[in-house]
């Protein structure tokens, strides 16, 4: 699965500078996966299918669906960014202005382009130039938002999210990188040049884009795993037969096992708290080892805790008791507090946000069993072995 991480700053760059498209003439109302205007029923004269010929007339379309105030056409206003913006002249662009989203706190960069085509044209060239540059995160959290005769950025993630996401929206995100995947639940259209498309998905960086559409997926359900297809079917969950081949699986890029005592021990530090509590048997676990170094002269740092598991329902079980324990006093876990990352037959407590990131690449997933808990769209969510729990690649923000 792609998670499409990338830098917040290297986010903004590409809503920046590629800035472009427009949506194609759409269908009769239909389900919501249909086109731009499939179900604007009911909505506004200007909504679903509106050609705007002035800011003003593009502003008022924006404000269906969020706030979008104090409207200025001054080239030197201090709310566009000082660089990385075209203006009139540029891509089919005769008119360029801002306003400001109140709702969300954020500033939106209005763009008149009545010619679409040249427009969109003009975002495909540039968005291959920089994929060409070796920018391979090109449009993967794109702020573009387009309607058929304007386009504008959103600076921020909640107005690009407000401005598509609604059901009777007309507005969509154009993308021009082959590579951006979109979620189940999301709708995925054609744009007017080959290599771009437009959605209603609003990938994001630190996990606050579209909110997640799909039903909980339970893999024992769907068959055989599809590597590179969630939309379609699970990634699967990591296994291994023994402690050795587990250390194998994870060591050394994601835990550092150079150091690694395999017992049944009790073993923890006031840094450094397991999520097993107690004998390993009692949880399912049939071997357990512990990597890092251990307390003695110098206080023990750097500890993981690595699971074979032969009865994984009842680890979940117990994890999920002590979980909602934890988190009954603030809503939060503690920070010396491991998390389950779990596969089929094994497990890895860390409470090391960068062993987690790799783990998840392995296709480890988090045991979560925070009441109404659900990850963004893009993250995997799939169901765990004991009711009110999922497993899933995502972390709130701490």
């Amino acid at each position: 699965m792609r998670l499409q991480r990338i830098s917040a700053a290297t986010a903004a760059l590409a809503a920046l500078t590629t800035l472009a498209t427009a949506c194609e003439d759409s269908p009769e109302p239909g389900p919501p996966a249909a086109s731009p205007s499939a179900s604007a029923r009911g909505a506004a004269p200007t909504a679903a299918g509106a050609a705007p010929a002035t800011l003003a007339g593009a502003r008022a379309h924006v404000q269906q669906y969020t706030s979008c105030e104090n409207l200025s056409t001054d080239p030197n206003d201090s709310r566009v960014p000082l660089s990385g913006f075209i203006g009139a002249g540029d891509w089919g662009i005769t008119e360029r202005g801002v306003c400001t989203d109140k709702k969300a706190r954020g500033e939106i960069v209005l763009f008149l382009t009545p010619d679409m085509k040249a427009f969109q044209q003009a975002a495909k060239d540039h968005a291959a130039k920089l994929l060409a540059e070796g920018r391979g995160d090109t449009d993967l959290a794109s702020r573009t938002v387009v309607g058929k005769t304007f386009a504008l950025t959103a600076l921020g993630t909640a107005t690009a999210v407000s401005l598509v996401d609604p059901p009777n929206s007309d507005l969509r995100i154009l993308t021009c990188n082959p590579d951006v995947f979109v979620p189940e639940g999301f709708k995925k259209e054609k744009a007017l040049v080959e290599g771009c498309f437009l959605t209603d998905y609003v990938n994001s960086p630190d996990g606050q884009g579209s909110p997640h559409r799909g039903a909980v997926r339970d893999p024992s359900t769907e068959g055989a795993a599809k590597p590179g297809q969630p939309s379609t079917g699970s990634l699967g969950l990591p296994s291994a037969g023994s402690i050795a081949e587990l250390k194998q699986l994870v060591s050394p890029h994601t835990v550092d096992c150079t150091s690694m005592t395999v017992t049944d021990e009790h073993i923890q530090s006031i840094d450094y708290m397991p999520v097993v509590d107690g004998p390993p048997s009692a949880w399912g676990v049939t071997q357990r080892a512990v990597c890092g170094q251990l307390g003695g002269e110098r206080r023990a740092h750097n500890l993981n805790w690595l699971d074979t598991v032969s009865d994984m329902k009842t680890l979940q079980t117990k994890a999920k008791a002590a979980q909602l324990a934890d988190l009954k006093d603030d809503g939060r876990l503690k920070a010396t507090a491991s998390k389950l990352l779990v596969g089929t037959n094994i497990a890895v407590e860390t409470n090391n946000a960068n062993v987690r990131r790799g783990l998840y690449q392995l296709q480890f997933l988090y045991l979560n069993c925070e009441t109404g808990f659900t990850a963004p769209a893009g993250y995997r969510l799939e169901k765990a072995q004991v009711e009110g729990c999922v497993l899933t690649n995502y972390e709130r923000p701490s």
